[in-house]
């Protein structure tokens, strides 16, 4: 007798790809429609993306805590729409700051700290996603949200551009990070790049690629 195919599916999702595209691609591959996915990702980020398969669904609850990892990259002295490489550029300003102010500035965002959520998110207001409201031009108040930066490393830094690896609690916005430091250096700067590494225990060597997703990527989900 065999049962249901159930439990987690790690993949390394591609640029370019909707987190809803994963499902999809998923649900082909497998041949099962109650596929769903654990903490979303931008169509321009990529990285570990949770799929849960048959009656692992009902667990997806479980993973909206979890801690997380990125490897990200931010161009200063461009500030965009989105605070990321796919918005519009509002306003480009000189970059003059030396090494040791964006190291400096950086140790300034390690521990708790406020952000203010992007109107691209997809936080609700009033019943509508703030990026829905984004779409039609519309701009809401945001009440300002405590998040955690465990760890905030530089990992290259080739100005205009910084390439850094953060640590971070649940609901933590990059690309609100990335704003934030360069409007604490002066300069602005937006989101370039993102991938993510880790959700909780889950690591991307772990994943598999889309186009390599079959039964046996789908593997027992336990949690306490």
């Amino acid at each position: 007798m065999s049962f249901p195919l159930s439990g987690i599916l790690l993949v390394n999702k591609p640029k370019g790809m909707t987190s809803h595209d994963v499902v999809d691609a998923a649900r082909k591959a497998l041949g099962i429609r109650k596929i769903g996915h654990a903490g979303t990702l931008d169509p321009m980020a990529t990285g570990l993306l949770i799929l849960l398969v048959g009656s692992a669904t009902k667990l997806s609850s479980r993973f909206s805590g979890l801690d997380k990892d990125y490897e990200a990259t931010m161009c200063l002295g461009k500030i965009t729409s989105t605070g990321d490489a796919e918005g519009k550029l509002l306003e480009e300003r000189p970059v003059e700051v030396s090494e040791e102010e964006v190291r400096a500035v950086f140790e300034r965002f390690v521990g708790e700290i406020e952000q203010v959520p992007p109107m691209v998110s997809a936080i609700r207001h009033k019943g509508k996603r703030l990026y829905e409201l984004a779409r039609k031009g519309i701009v809401v108040e945001r009440k300002p949200r405590r998040v955690t930066i465990y760890r905030l490393e530089i990992t290259r830094l080739d100005l205009p551009e910084i390439e850094f690896f953060v640590s971070c609690s649940k609901g933590t916005y990059i690309r609100k990070l990335c704003e934030d430091i360069g409007e604490a250096l002066g300069c602005g700067a937006y989101q370039s790049r993102l991938h993510r590494v880790r959700i909780g225990d889950f690591h991307i060597s772990d994943a598999v690629n889309v186009e390599d997703i079959n039964e046996d990527s789908v593997r027992p989900l336990y949690l306490q």
